[in-house]
């Protein structure tokens, strides 16, 4: 059967929809066209012969980018499930022409943002939802499912071009009632499409084909002159254009990714498009397979019972086959015993999936993009679409080897690999990652191309520019740490001159103060990994002595609370630092110790400043129990501030820096805390309950166990009182009535947010 002698054959189709996928390979089995024209950009014309290469496996997706613009970039999605795909793969078995038809990638990322999206069809008329909700459906997913993917294609060649024609209908219908849907950029894209089925006209008469969405049929129906289509197409702005194919994923096919023509169901798709018979038995199989292998006991009779349920509700609800509603309800029910926490990973890794595309190696990409696969082979770093830990040795070849091409990648912005806390050993010469590649990384490696040909050569440009163009003294120490951590040898001249640079105009402390921390980590780094880092000890060493001598009078110069708090995690970074530079200079210890010492005990300081140097000094062994209690005892006197005393308090035993063990072992210092609460006024007690909380409430429960044994078991429920005493306002027993008239008030404190249920 051949085109229509009144014109080509229009198969419309719904973009990723395995019922039209099979409709348009018997739809061109039966016309046996002389050529097929896609919906796509024409500049990837010359990529369609690699969809032929045994290297080409779908979901894949042709990219576009701006030449000189690299991160300008549209996709064009395709998997083994799409029509378009199946057109493709057919002229190339048919030995027919084959090629794009819509609009210029070159016009549409010349367009003002967003305009050049690469995703087809996103329409804001929903033409689904329109036809759903007419034939009584009010979900557009099911009735698709019931009419299309539901069919099956045994009803001969009249049947299924027949089902386009009706289809066709359809649409003209909501074109009339609709106009554009909303999008009037469709108007020029239908224009150039008209204008290559022209071209297409002139060279293979009307035996050819046509295969886009359905949407664009009535229009290219439609009588229009050629002076009308290149009015609407005169004028468009244009760029130079770049194309390639890269790997695509199930999980960005599915609309809940943002993709403007995705579907929900990307894995339920392929399965229906795979499965030649029996689909709702081949996929419960799937379902149980999956379960098993998370240690779930699901039986060959679990399968046979969901398959039957599936049925009856199918059956119930009046539908020709089981869906994708009756297969999860009959999951949920039979398999997860009602459950839907098994159910939701069912439709992560089914219903949706992590299917990773590949592209040959024959198709086009820039020298960066090269480098880095051959690395990654030769790494045996596979991209892969779901999320995967890695963890790395330093002290092994191949692991450290592993690390710094992640490093680099991400000071290049190609961020396929995160650094995660290790879960097992926490020596310098462990590191884990948290690997996943996105599609959207191809495009991030084109941008990353113009510095350089090679990974290193290009995260040595960057390195390079980035600390010529930093602004800050933190910008430029974040990035020596990342040159060493990624090994750019190369990059640290510039970048230790800039640093230099910076440290010597910076009179900022909390600046330095911030800096430090990575420059001694920095250090370390080049210990651990063999890199030579010796040219950071002076520039740290400086940064170091300019610190010890700014912080004192930058933490007595009247800070607000906040100013304060900051300060105070600053000392916390110094003091970690100081500790990993005192190796080679034991001096330095000594002197920030004074600092320390300084900080303590001078009562301008705030509180939280005076009670964190305490208890590092402390821990540090350079101050004895009996001073500690000289300081706290000032700090929690009645002629310092409620506020202030609170705030030494949490300086001194806040966070999670065990200052709840501390006091649970130190009967005195628990004491003197205890007995500077019950002290406090009324109404400074509520102005200082929400630092107090936050400072205890970071305790672990065990913890707080403890402390509250601790009160509980002295005599008068307070520790201040001593044995057999109990403070002025307490009475050796409880008085019920007077902690009734209590009860609502305290009610309100554990309901309100950021109550102390809350803490």
């Amino acid at each position: 059967m051949s085109p229509s002698p009144q014109g080509p054959l229009l198969l419309g189709v719904r973009h990723h929809g395995p019922g039209s996928a099979r409709a348009v390979r018997a739809a061109l089995d039966a016309a046996r066209p002389a050529a097929v024209l896609i919906e796509g950009p024409p500049e990837g014309d010359g990529l369609l012969e690699l969809a032929a290469d045994p290297g080409m496996r779908p979901p894949v997706a042709l990219l576009a980018h701006a030449a000189d613009d690299p991160g300008r970039a549209a996709f064009w999605p395709l998997a083994d499930f799409s029509p378009e795909w199946v057109a493709i793969r057919w002229a190339q078995q048919a030995g027919v022409p084959v090629r794009f038809m819509d609009l210029p990638a070159a016009h549409a990322l010349a367009a003002e943002p967003g305009a050049g999206h690469g995703e087809p069809d996103a329409v804001r008329v929903d033409p689904l939802a329109v036809l759903a909700e007419t034939a009584g459906y009010d979900d557009p997913e099911r009735w698709w499912e019931d009419v299309v993917e539901h069919r099956g294609t045994g009803g001969g060649p009249e049947e299924v071009l027949g089902a386009f024609e009706a289809l066709g209908e359809a649409m003209g219908a909501l074109r009339e009632a609709y106009g554009d849907g909303g999008q009037p950029r469709d108007l020029v894209r239908e224009a150039y499409m008209r204008q290559r089925m022209r071209s297409a006209r002139r060279e293979f008469g009307d035996a050819y084909a046509v295969v886009c969405g359905a949407w664009h049929v009535p229009a290219l129906r439609a009588k229009t002159t050629v002076a009308a289509d290149k009015a609407l197409l005169s004028g468009l702005p244009k760029v130079k254009v770049e194309t390639t194919w890269v790997p695509w994923t199930h999980r960005r096919l599915a609309r809940a990714g943002g993709y403007g023509a995705g579907i929900t169901s990307p894995g339920w798709y392929a399965h229906l498009f795979e499965a030649r018979d029996r689909p709702v038995e081949r996929w419960l199989t799937k379902v149980a397979g999956l379960l098993r292998a998370e240690d779930r006991q699901v039986s060959s009779a679990h399968v046979i019972e969901a398959v039957r349920l599936a049925e009856t509700l199918a059956a119930m609800r009046g539908r020709p086959l089981p869906g994708l509603t009756e297969t999860l309800e009959a999951v949920r029910a039979v398999m997860c015993d009602g459950s839907d926490i098994p159910l939701a990973l069912i439709e992560d890794r089914l219903v949706v999936g992590d299917v990773l595309g590949e592209v040959p190696d024959a198709a086009p990409v820039v020298p960066l993009q090269r480098d880095l696969t051959r690395q990654q082979r030769s790494l045996r770093l596979k991209a892969e679409a779901q999320d995967r830990e890695l963890e790395l040795d330093l002290r092994k070849d191949t692991d450290a080897a592993k690390s710094l091409l992640l490093h680099r990648l991400r000071l290049l912005g190609i961020g396929w690999g995160t650094p995660t806390a290790s879960r097992g050993s926490t020596g310098t010469f462990r590191e884990t990652w948290r690997l996943r590649w996105e599609p959207e990384l191809s495009v991030r490696v084109a941008e990353a191309g113009i510095w350089g040909t090679t990974v290193l050569a290009a995260a040595t440009a960057k390195a390079e520019a980035d600390a010529a163009g930093a602004e800050e003294l933190g910008e430029v120490t974040a990035l020596a740490e990342r040159c060493l951590l990624a090994g750019l040898s190369q990059a640290l001249p510039a970048v230790l001159r800039a640093l230099a640079d910076r440290a010597a105009l910076d009179t900022d402390v909390a600046r330095l103060a911030k800096a430090l921390p990575a420059l001694a980590r920095s250090l370390r780094y080049g210990d651990v990994r063999g890199t030579d880092a010796t040219a950071l000890a002076v520039v740290a060493a400086g940064l170091a002595e300019r610190i010890c001598v700014a912080l004192p009078p930058a933490c007595a110069a009247g800070l607000d609370a906040d100013a304060a708090a900051e300060l105070r995690g600053h000392v916390d970074g110094v003091h970690g630092a100081v500790a990993l530079l005192a190796d080679a200079d034991e001096g330095l210890r000594e002197r920030w110790s004074a600092v320390l010492r300084t900080l303590a005990g001078r009562d301008t300081v705030p509180g939280v400043i005076r009670g964190r140097a305490a208890r590092l000094l402390l821990d540090d062994g350079r101050l004895p129990s009996g001073e500690t209690a000289r300081l706290m005892g000032l700090a929690l006197s009645p002629a310092a501030s409620p506020a202030d005393a609170a705030g030494w308090i949490e300086g001194f035993a806040g966070g999670s820096s065990g200052g709840g063990t501390l006091l649970v072992h130190d009967d005195r210092l628990l004491g003197l805390i205890d007995a500077w609460l019950v002290g406090v006024p009324e109404r400074a007690f509520t102005d200082v309950l929400p630092l107090l909380r936050r400072t205890f409430g970071a305790y672990e429960s065990g913890v707080k166990r403890s402390l509250g044994e601790l009160v509980r078991r002295w005599p008068g429920g307070v520790v201040a009182a001593g044995p057999g005493s109990a403070p002025e306002g307490f009475a050796a027993e409880l008085d019920v009535e007077r902690a009734d008239a209590v009860v609502e008030l305290v009610r309100l404190l554990l309901s309100a947010p950021g109550g102390v249920a809350a803490a």
